[in-house]
């Protein structure tokens, strides 16, 4: 079981993923290094990274508001 301030911090750093991560990913695309002749090496690291922390991200939020649901169910 986890306690609230546990599943708190966990919603709360899956939100703070989804905030950070398109950002940087709209800040890559936009580099000159990202597309010469088409998607170079360096946009692909940098997306592929996008997206597994955007899915590490939901998956902790999700942890945290089961955390959260279970929390209350125990009250």
């Amino acid at each position: 079981m986890l306690s609230r301030r546990t599943s708190v911090f966990l919603l709360l750093f899956g939100v703070w993923s989804w905030i950070i991560w398109p950002t940087f990913l709209r800040n890559i695309w936009g580099d000159p290094r990202s597309f010469e002749d088409g998607p170079q090496p360096f946009l692909l690291v940098h997306l592929v990274l996008v997206v597994v922390s955007l899915a590490l991200g939901t998956t902790i939020a999700v942890i945290g508001l089961r955390g959260l649901r279970g929390a209350r169910g125990r009250r």
